[in-house]
């Protein structure tokens, strides 16, 4: 996809280019927008169609609409094949509506927000908010806007909920849930549909619990819920520690910072002491271009509502005598904060030490935190001599010849079952530091073994003892061999874990690091 070096926040193309992309990204999401309005995928599902079939469907001319969907294929969501056009799997299962994992509804419910975003600038010159309804909504508009909402909302909470049930796994949830700010309550919905024993007090504005309500009896859960019609800002009448889930889910970034602290603290007093509160957010350390864009929409198109950062809302949490796990990165744009009354209640949650050592790693400030097979990692013979023949550094320190040869990687690699790769940027003391910091975060998690190769020869020491031909090296303990050095092809090595490396061409251009962690 043309945007995916921009959705990753990671500018190495060229740099005239990635300006480019950034600067036509919104002609992706207005194709996007006015296929999903003009049913495409509906038209082409199962069996596809030709251009003057879907012409005639819509009564278009069938001259712009076949450069359309030459769009369409190149955005990877419809494919040509015989004259005939059909939609991909990814097509298929979310834009072809009454299919269950359908996202055309929040696809549209994005198009609205666009109109505030046109006000960027005044928005920026007023420090708030500036588009504001000109006219009073009449009760059936306000039904009808709750309603999209509701259903884009719909969407967006059945895939989310499905990655936060597997934390539960293994634990037998039984009693009763109190879903802040529930929304759709499709994530209550989750919850009840997987553990029986399970009931769900909703709270949220009436207009929305009507709808809510609607869905639980669509589910046949109703005689398993109750609502209760509350702004979440004024004070709760509900029974302190009288539930064993508390889900505050896409709250945080709706209020405000002097908000936000209230909102937690009643949400502790709601838990029992031996119960699970769950935040489920957007948060900068993770999908950090993602939650930088929501936190600018936020101010574009609400009154107050903003992104925290993980470790802020781990502080508020703490300040309400709740103990929090790591911020819990979700395959998707979001992540988790598990907290509770009891600090060993936290441990019975399957987090496997290495999701939870992930997570406090990309806290430490590196990009991207990813597992890598080992079997990815690929060792050549040919990388010592770029460093022999292009490198002043050849040599010094640990550079060749004095860093492992490419069999000794072989046979190192054979003794580790897992492998992180750590990205990283300038400068190289600061990068090295950081990985060293990592590994040691590991070897406190249980990996006894672990044991980093870095990018580049190591610039620790303000002066190097070798370099200077003054001795050996005064500071083995920390200095680490470099992945090229070692006879790792990292270019390969990054390909093979799913990012993009390219050769810079200017020195001015955008220098990504990349080091490997090794763990057993």
């Amino acid at each position: 996809m043309g945007l995916a070096p921009f959705l990753r926040n990671n500018p190495h193309e060229v740099g005239s280019q990635y300006l480019e992309d950034m600067a036509t990204g919104y002609w992706f999401s207005e194709v996007l927008f006015t296929a999903v309005e003009l049913d495409v995928f509906t038209f082409l599902e199962p069996r596809g169609m030709t251009t003057d079939e879907i012409a005639g469907e819509l009564d278009m001319p069938p001259s712009g609409l076949g450069r359309f969907l030459q769009a369409l294929c190149a955005m990877g969501l419809v494919v040509w094949d015989a004259k005939r056009y059909y939609n991909t799997k990814l097509a298929s299962d979310y834009l072809v509506p009454g299919k269950s994992k359908y996202q055309g509804d929040s696809i549209l419910w994005r198009k609205g927000l666009r109109l505030g975003w046109q006000d960027l600038s005044e928005c920026l010159k007023a420090g708030g908010r500036v588009n504001f309804p000109v006219e009073e909504e009449s009760p059936e508009q306000f039904a009808q806007r709750i309603r999209k909402y509701i259903n884009a909302m719909d969407n967006i909470a059945y895939t989310k909920v499905a990655e936060i049930l597997p934390f539960f796994q293994g634990i037998e949830l039984k009693g009763e849930i109190l879903d802040i700010g529930t929304g759709s309550g499709a994530i209550s919905v989750g919850f009840l549909e997987s553990f029986p024993s399970l009931s769900a007090t909703l709270v949220d504005i009436q207009e929305v619990l009507n709808y809510t309500q609607e869905l639980m009896d669509k589910k046949g859960l109703e005689k398993r819920v109750s609502c209760i019609p509350t702004n979440i800002l004024e004070p709760w009448f509900i029974a302190k520690e009288g539930f064993d889930l508390v889900i505050l889910s896409n709250i945080i970034h709706a209020y405000s910072e002097e908000e936000i602290p209230l909102i937690l603290d009643r949400a502790a007093n709601c838990l029992k002491s031996d119960g699970f509160l769950v935040i489920h957010d957007f948060f900068p350390e993770h999908c950090s271009a993602k939650s930088a864009l929501l936190d600018l929409n936020m101010f574009i198109n609400t009154y107050n509502g903003r992104i925290f950062s993980g470790k802020w809302v781990k502080e508020q949490l703490a300040m309400s005598k709740l103990y929090t796990t790591e911020l819990i990165p979700l395959a998707t744009d979001t992540a988790l904060i598990f907290a509770a009354k009891d600090k060993k209640k936290l441990s019975s949650l399957p987090l496997d030490e290495k999701t939870r050592l992930i997570a406090r790693i990309k806290a430490m400030g590196f990009g991207e935190v990813l597992p890598i097979d080992k079997d990815n990692i690929q060792v050549v013979d040919w990388t010592d001599l770029r460093c022999q023949y292009g490198c002043d550094r050849y040599g010094d320190g640990h550079c060749p010849p004095n860093s492992p040869s490419p069999q000794k990687t072989r046979e190192v690699l054979q003794e580790f079952s897992h492998a992180l790769l750590l990205e990283g940027e300038p400068p190289g003391k600061v990068f090295q530091s950081r990985v060293l910091q990592a590994e040691r975060e590991a070897f406190l998690a249980g990996f006894h073994k672990a044991f980093a190769y870095w990018a580049g020869p190591c610039v620790l020491c303000t002066t190097c003892a070798v370099a200077d031909n003054k001795g050996t090296c005064r500071n083995t303990r920390d200095a680490r061999p470099s992945m090229e050095g070692a006879g790792i092809d990292v270019y390969e090595t990054v390909r093979r874990a799913g990012l993009n490396l390219r050769i810079l061409r200017d020195k001015a251009e955008f220098v990504r690091y990349f080091a490997l962690l090794l763990l057993e």
